[in-house]
This record gives structure tokens, C-alpha cells and sequence, in this order.
């Protein structure tokens, strides 16, 4: 009698949802530089549903899409830098931001303001606020970012959106960071905070968002950008 072996199931994962991997390329779309093409994204995304496929393991309770959407992600990423669009300049103001705001939310015991970040690093406010846009452009931190090497696939948002119902075996330094973002996640200003929201959770474009808060797409994604780097800023903390 013929039996369904691992391989039959990785190549139903993989033509079951292949049109899922074309979606998280659309959603990604926007955070891309321009010159890579959408055939070189989806081949990347391709990439990372067949790894998703190899690697899944329903035993642990975890949704195929949600594992593979990491994967997926992961790979357009490892792409897209190895086309080595991200220059050394901009990882230099990358770094720079990540420890300026690391020192000030030291020094004041608060969230740093916009002002006080631009002063922190000899900008203006305008040219501050650039590289923020600059930034955004690259999509160089997003939420959808791999937890670590032990967290099979699992995202910052991956996390945050349900924390009751994990393995009892699942690694405590993961548990550990669920609650470390949880606490940078309520330092965020409120307009912060609802960018992410609305972006991450109810899946709204930043000019869907910009029309909802009244504000122009470029400063939504300053924000959408700024957030981002005081998260990964206070989780090195």
C-alpha cells in the first residue's frame, strides 16, 4: 500500500502555498529597493517556502504559514544584502542611532524625543528625520525579524501576538525576550505605537495609515522607522 512519505508532504506545503509566498513578496514589496526585481523576490521567497516546507514540524503547534512567512521573509532579506544594497554608510548611521538612543533612554530614564536623538548625533531635526525616511526605504528592522537561531522561525510579532499558549518546553532565553520586547513595546510614545500597530496587526499601508493620522506618508514612516530602532535599541539594552 502506497504511504505519504516526508517528501509528498513538503511538496504539498510547497504548491499549497505558493501563492502565499507571492503575497508576503507583494507585502514586501514597498521595503525593497527598486532595481531588484519582482522575479528576483519571488525566487528568494520560493527559497525560503521550500526551506519552511523541509524543516516544518506540525508537532509543535505552530501554524505552517506562520513558520513559513519567517522563512519566507528571511530569505528576500538574504537576498536582497547580498546584492549588498545596504552600503557601509548607511549601517554606520544604523549603528550610530541604535546606541545614541541606547545612551539617552539611559540617561534620562525615559523615551528619548526626536529633538533630543538629532541633538545626540549632531544632526537637524530635517536631517535626522532623512535618515529615518532612509532607513524606512531600506526596511532594515521590521517586527517580522527571526527572534534567534533557537527560535525555529518565530518573529518579534509572532510573539508578541500570542504569548498563552506556548510549549511548556519552549527555551526560556526566548520567554525571556517575549517579555523584554513586551516592556520596550510600552516605552514607545502613542503615536509609536499605533503605527505598529496599525501596520503590523490590522495590516493597513503607511498611506492608509497616513490618511487614518492625518499625517503625510513620509512621516508615517519616520515613525514606523524611529519605533523600530528604539525596540531593537532597548532589547540590546
Amino acid at each position: 500500500m502506497y504511504q505519504t512519505t516526508a517528501y509528498d508532504q513538503r511538496d504539498r506545503l510547497i504548491q499549497t502555498h505558493m501563492d502565499f509566498a507571492d503575497f508576503v513578496v507583494q507585502r514586501m514589496r514597498s521595503q525593497i529597493p527598486v532595481f531588484i526585481s519582482i522575479d528576483e523576490l519571488k525566487s528568494a521567497a520560493m527559497y525560503g517556502l521550500m526551506e519552511a516546507a523541509g524543516r516544518f514540524d506540525p508537532g509543535r503547534g505552530v501554524l505552517f504559514k506562520t513558520y513559513a512567512e519567517a522563512r519566507i521573509r528571511g530569505a528576500i532579506m538574504d537576498e536582497v544584502r547580498k546584492m549588498d544594497w545596504f552600503s557601509r554608510s548607511m549601517r554606520e548611521k544604523h549603528s550610530r542611532m541604535i546606541r545614541e538612543i541606547r545612551r539617552l533612554e539611559q540617561r534620562l530614564e525615559r523615551d528619548p524625543t526626536e529633538e533630543e536623538i538629532a541633538e545626540a548625533m549632531n544632526l537637524s531635526l530635517e536631517e535626522y528625520q532623512k535618515v529615518l525616511t532612509e532607513i524606512g526605504h531600506l526596511g532594515i528592522v521590521s517586527l517580522h525579524e527571526i527572534l534567534n537561531e533557537s527560535s525555529d522561525g518565530e518573529t518579534f510579532l509572532n510573539q508578541i501576538k500570542d504569548t498563552e499558549n506556548k510549549n511548556p518546553d519552549e527555551d526560556f532565553g526566548v520567554k525571556e525576550l517575549i517579555r523584554e520586547l513586551a516592556v520596550e513595546l510600552n516605552k514607545l510614545n502613542e503615536k509609536e505605537r499605533l503605527v505598529l500597530t496599525l501596520f503590523y496587526y490590522e495590516e493597513f499601508s503607511q498611506k492608509e495609515i497616513a490618511g487614518i493620522l492625518e499625517l503625510s506618508e513620509g512621516r508615517i514612516s519616520q515613525l514606523h522607522s524611529q519605533a523600530l530602532l528604539k525596540l531593537k535599541a532597548g532589547m540590546l539594552s
